[in-house]
């Protein structure tokens, strides 16, 4: 273990699609059934409506946007109507399960000492459904969900806010996160990055960094 490596003592999660499953396609389909039926419409949906979670679900993830609105928006937007996508929004709570393999991880790095925090663009209902449904979250020693701070990644202020919030050093911080753009916003403030393809990339970067045997 290098001497760079050892001195890391904070990390930092992401939640969607790395300590929470998040398959948007699957979800599309499963609310969607008379209009999702193969991959090029999953595909056509996933960006019609989430807009590479940008525009109108950005907003929504940043705490600008109700459900109601983005509801809305979406409908006049996409050309389905209110009530499919209410059926789409009301679904992503229960697509959002535990990913067993990283929880572990989570609790391994708790098992060391390591301080642990999360940064995750949640709008707030989902984020107060994660806080009742899994009590891991509550083990956390503090976290910012996007849609509570008004903030989201990868813009540089609300890693700006992670710093001072959570007192972080950013050359002693891994960030775990799925998005490029994410771990390249905190790869710039020095933090070290961990790129979340899926639960062995999280493994083999964090043993890369020493943190895991």
């Amino acid at each position: 273990m290098s001497e760079a490596r050892s001195t890391i003592d904070t990390v930092v999660w992401d939640f969607g699609a790395v300590l929470f499953r998040w398959r948007p396609r699957v979800l599309l389909a499963a609310s969607l059934p008379s209009r999702v039926k193969d991959d090029i419409s999953a595909a056509h949906w996933h960006e019609q409506f989430f807009q590479s979670f940008g525009g109108d679900w950005a907003e929504f993830d940043r705490g600008t946007v109700e459900v109601p609105e983005l509801a809305r928006r979406i409908a006049r937007r996409t050309g389905l109507s209110e009530a499919e996508a209410l059926a789409v929004i009301d679904a992503v709570p229960h697509e959002l399960q535990p990913l067993p393999d990283t929880v572990a991880l989570l609790h391994g790095l708790h098992e060391r000492g390591l301080r642990q925090f999360y940064l995750s663009n949640m709008p707030a209902p989902y984020a107060d459904h994660l806080e009742r449904e899994y009590a891991f979250v509550r083990d956390f020693q503090d976290g910012l969900f996007s849609g509570r701070v008004q903030l989201i990644k990868p813009d540089a202020a609300i890693f700006a806010l992670a710093e001072s919030t959570f007192r972080l050093v950013p050359e002693r911080t891994v960030f775990i996160d799925d998005h490029p753009k994410n771990v390249e916003a905190a790869r710039v403030r020095g933090w070290q990055a961990v790129l979340a393809t899926n639960g062995p990339a999280i493994r083999q970067g964090l043993v890369e960094l020493g943190l895991v045997a």
